[in-house]
């Protein structure tokens, strides 16, 4: 229990406890006192249904009065792709830190962007802003004062600016091409201060923003897989190219070919098929269960034949630029070890083995 106090002057004088109310602020003036709490007592799940609900609002602002302003930003930034611009996004703080990550969606899926620091901008690295580029800056309060400091130099170069702010009355979403509101009900910070529900709004805002690009513009996962090479994502969608066997590790024997020479092209290479070639163009395979049901036919009269009279003439094959899932799903529907990779005109660019898939954690 606080003793009660009794004082001439007003006074201001802040206890920290230990309770569920870690600050407390008590005012004091004369005999009278005065304690409130500057901090809600919140669950963690709590702090996450306040963030929830920031994004239900925006959704529904999605779906409702900011419908048009949100195609007019989506817009902009396919004229800037298409006057091969890029997209500058700019924040401060909390802010920027989201807005480096919407920058890095923006790239990886199709749109050219980089994150510009406010502070850094004015001291040289305006220098990254081009005639074409479209800038978004994020300020929940759109009166920060590094941001502020860049519009006369985004309206002297033409660049057209998206802004996310929560309040849409604010400098920066007046001075704005295109404002965009991310206001939210309340922070999930008890004292309404740190950014935590506004940011989290920005973030699924800017994700929005440039998946509905990449929709408009027709990003297909081809296109994603070009842009993430490395890692685990860019091991399942390598392309067929990537991991196929090419040049000399390619079996190969043509139509006249004795069985004995077959059956030694095959060893030598060892992947399990031979294909069958004229000039380079594919006319069949042989593989090792085309030698087992010819052994249990023919016997050891298969010895006597050519590889043109016992190969296969209508194998499975597969273009190179194809994802190397879809040669998953090929070898596994037709029950097959090996595909012949041919290019358009049919000539044998490769084989894809089995094997050669595990590396890429689809099996």
């Amino acid at each position: 229990m606080i003793p009660r106090v009794a004082i001439t002057a007003a006074i201001t004088t802040m206890f920290l406890f230990t309770s569920s109310y870690p600050l407390v602020i008590i005012l004091l003036a004369g005999t009278s006192l005065i304690a409130s709490s500057c901090l809600t007592p919140h669950t963690p799940s709590r702090f996450v249904r306040i963030e929830a609900e920031a994004l239900m609002a925006l959704a529904e602002r999605l779906e409702g009065p900011m419908a048009s302003t949100f195609e007019r930003a989506v817009n902009a930034i396919l004229q800037c792709g298409e006057a091969r611009g890029r997209v500058v996004v700019t924040g401060m703080g909390k802010s920027g830190i989201i807005a480096q990550k919407i920058a890095a969606t923006l790239s990886s899926t199709g749109s050219p962007a980089l994150f510009l620091h406010p502070a850094e901008a004015v001291h040289g690295d305006l220098g990254m802003l081009a005639k074409g580029d479209v800038v978004i800056a994020l300020s929940a309060s759109g009166e920060t004062e590094e941001i502020l400091r860049l519009l006369a130099n985004i309206k002297r170069i033409g660049d057209a600016l998206i802004s996310f702010c929560c309040n849409t009355q604010s400098t920066l979403a007046l001075a704005s091409d295109v404002a965009l509101d991310c206001s939210v009900p309340a922070e999930a910070c008890g004292m309404g201060l740190a950014p935590t529900a506004s940011t989290t709004a920005m973030l699924a805002l800017g994700d929005a923003l440039a998946i509905a690009v990449s929709i408009k513009k027709g990003f297909r996962a081809e296109d994603f897989a070009a842009l993430h090479p490395g890692g685990k994502l860019g091991k399942r969608l390598a392309r067929v190219s990537q991991l196929m066997h090419s040049g000399d590790a390619i079996p190969r024997v043509t139509p006249a070919t004795p069985m004995k020479d077959v059956i030694y092209e095959m060893s030598r290479k060892k992947l399990g098929i031979t294909t069958i070639e004229d000039d380079g163009h594919l006319l069949g395979i042989i593989s090792d269960g085309d030698l087992r049901r010819l052994l249990e036919r023919d016997g050891p009269g298969i010895l006597t034949k050519t590889a043109g009279e016992a190969m296969n003439s209508h194998p499975r094959t597969i273009a190179p630029d194809e994802l190397a899932v879809r040669a998953l799903n090929l070898m596994e529907e037709m029950k097959i070890t090996s595909l012949i990779v041919v290019g358009p005109a049919g000539t044998i660019e490769g084989v894809l083995h089995l094997h050669d898939l595990w590396g890429t954690e689809l099996i």
